[in-house]
């Protein structure tokens, strides 16, 4: 490993004799034996390893700096231009610390190179040795990956950079946790190990990812599981801190809070005798919210049969209300995407201080008064809106208009005629009303899933959950413009992206390129 440029500045002589003592102690260590001691690298602030992992795309690049205080981050590419960069670790706490981190972000099958960037506390900095590592397969046992297809239907346009993050519902024979490039290969796989599919999965602040696969499950990019908690044991909970429900099982999604604590959804069920339409005892199923603690513990809990009507069931009994969606609000409230009333739904949480009540209903015969007035621009069983900007009272929605049992003007519901759009709503708290900023109605009907978000480059991404009667998806960016332009598209076959959706990168604070 080659050091750093000479100096003949006396302080900087100093340094190096006394790195050089600490390489040489470092020696002596056999824990150390294997990260290149005795190997000319003399006057670095580190020595570099790398290691596979339980996970074929990802490698362990073990940076064991020989001061403490000192960061790290590498980059990595498949030449030595790199072009892929990490995060920066936190500083080390003692001498000969490694400094482990986890490289993603790689192909099946390809031999990449890899090197490390040091800083002391002093700024003195340290560009590690090209090092080089060659990824495997993935392993069958992980599942069949689907079918991917990328097209650029206006090569003119530029999409925008990133990597897709897909959440598929799909047999237990196919991949369904798994991360592409924005030309369709496949970079990150996880497999959850009991044939769930993730409902959702999202990246962390931290770097880790959280999904619900049965348990809530928090991992690093290697697999490693970092946490889980279990439906078993928030009813522990409830029940300890005096809640009057239980929960069967958590759903569609997860979130977490500036403070770390985590919001999930969650099925609870109540009985009801002879409801209008229905006779005899029904066992219906509602929503949950839960507040997990940092310790696993329920910190707040809601339950919809506290706050709304029973006998408003869209979609019939006993999914009563088949909620997909939270929204940590900056004003520390929640909003709740509730599919089957069509509804979102704005809830006291106050930082885990609030009653519960609903703050407000946004959609069909909800609070808000539609601009324009035509009530089938309202969103219809919509899934993942997502709160864009925020301004005083004011704050835009993207959201996917699924379009189940839409309604004309006279309340006439869509049979044959239902169609499905990506939407831009704008609301307004303080006047109670809604406009319809954009849409785009990409010609079919999907009738569940999906996601959507507005890009850097200002386009719209939005993936359509069922485009045909075999299990398909499709993910489209295209222009917030009047007329859309499709600028780029993946077509999954074999599975269901219940959601697919861009992020910069697999590591927070950077920005890949294409």
């Amino acid at each position: 490993m080659r050091g750093p440029e000479q100096s003949s500045d006396g302080y900087h002589s100093m340094r190096r004799s006394r790195l050089i003592f600490h390489l040489r102690v470092a020696c002596i260590l056999p824990i150390l034996a294997s990260f290149g001691c005795g190997s000319g690298r003399s006057g670095s602030l580190a020595s570099t390893r790398v290691a596979p992992t339980a996970n074929a795309l990802v490698a362990q690049y073990a940076v064991t700096a020989f001061e403490k205080n000192v960061t790290a981050w590498a980059e990595f590419g498949t030449d030595t231009t790199y072009g892929r960069q990490t995060s920066t670790t936190p500083p080390s706490t003692s001498f000969n610390q490694p400094l482990n981190i986890l490289i993603a972000g790689m192909k099946p099958n390809t031999t990449y190179h890899m090197r490390a960037h040091v800083e002391a506390v002093d700024g003195e900095t340290w560009v590690g040795p090209d090092d080089t590592f060659t990824t495997g397969a993935i392993p069958s046992s992980a599942g069949t990956p689907p079918g991917i297809a990328v097209t650029r239907p206006t090569p003119s346009l530029e999409p925008s950079s990133g990597v897709e993050v897909f959440n598929l519902v799909a047999s237990t024979s196919t991949l369904r946790c798994l991360v592409t490039d924005i030309d369709g290969n496949i970079i990150w796989y996880y497999d959850p190990g009991n044939g769930a599919s993730p409902t959702p999965m999202k990246l962390m602040t931290n770097g880790h990812f959280i999904m619900n696969v049965g348990d809530l499950r928090e991992i690093d990019l290697a697999g490693n599981i970092v946490r889980s908690i279990t439906p078993a044991a928030i009813n522990q909970s409830l029940q300890a801190n005096g809640y009057s429900f239980t929960i069967s099982v958590f759903h569609h999604d997860v979130i977490v809070l500036p403070n770390g604590h985590w919001i999930t959804l969650a099925n609870t069920s109540k009985q009801f005798s002879d409801l209008p339409g229905y006779p005899g005892v029904t066992d219906v199923l509602g929503d949950a919210l839960i507040d997990i603690d940092l310790d696993g513990n329920v910190a707040w809990a809601w339950s919809g049969f506290d706050h709304l009507d029973v006998n408003r069931h869209l979609m019939g009994l006993p999914d009563w209300t088949h909620s997909n969606a939270i929204i940590y609000a900056p004003d520390g409230n929640l909003l709740l995407s509730m599919r089957h009333q069509s509804w979102i739904l704005k809830i006291d949480y106050a930082d885990g201080a609030g009653a519960g009540d609903i703050l407000w209903r946004l959609g069909y015969q909800g609070d808000f008064a539609l601009a324009g007035g035509d009530v089938s621009n309202w969103f219809f069983a919509q899934h993942y809106p997502n709160l864009e900007t925020t301004d005083g009272s004011q704050m835009t929605l993207t959201i996917v208009d699924n379009g189940d049992l839409r309604v004309d003007a006279g309340g006439n519901e869509c049979s044959t005629t239902c169609y499905t759009r990506a939407t831009i709503f704008e609301v307004d708290e303080a006047t109670g009303t809604a406009s319809l900023l954009w849409q785009d109605l990409p010609g079919f009907y999907s009738s569940w899933g999906g996601s959507i978000g507005t890009l850097p480059n200002g386009d719209v991404e939005f993936d359509l959950t069922t485009v045909a009667s075999t299990p398909a998806s499709q993910v489209m960016e295209v222009t917030q413009t009047d007329s859309p332009q499709t600028v780029w598209q993946l077509n999954l076959t074999g599975a269901n992206a219940y959601r697919g959706f861009r992020i910069p990168s697999l590591y927070p604070g950077i920005s890949w390129q294409k």
